[in-house]
């Protein structure tokens, strides 16, 4: 099982959504719930931030490789779905 890495900004709208995401998919799957998370501000770690190439927030990261980036006007229903792929992603070996 691989970490996630989730850059995001306070304050974003699309991030609430992708923290309401990993709350709703992590109650309904154990899986899902024991996937290690690691939520980064991007205004609080900028270094690691500007480390890695993405322009829209939620950004997911699974060793270091970008597995999703929000879109302007995408729905809570596609970031949740979007969210399930990397999880299901980080829990391969």
């Amino acid at each position: 099982m691989k970490e996630i890495e989730i850059f995001y900004l306070t304050g974003c709208p699309y991030c609430a959504k992708a923290r309401k995401a990993a709350e709703e998919l992590c109650a309904a799957d154990a899986r899902l719930a024991a996937v290690p998370l690691r939520w980064i501000e991007e205004n609080r770690e900028k270094e690691l931030a500007d480390s890695r190439d993405y322009y829209y927030v939620p950004a997911l990261y699974v060793d270091g490789v970008k597995c999703y980036e929000a879109a302007p006007g995408e729905s809570y229903e596609s970031i949740r779905d979007n969210q399930r792929r990397v999880y299901r992603l980080a829990l391969e070996d």
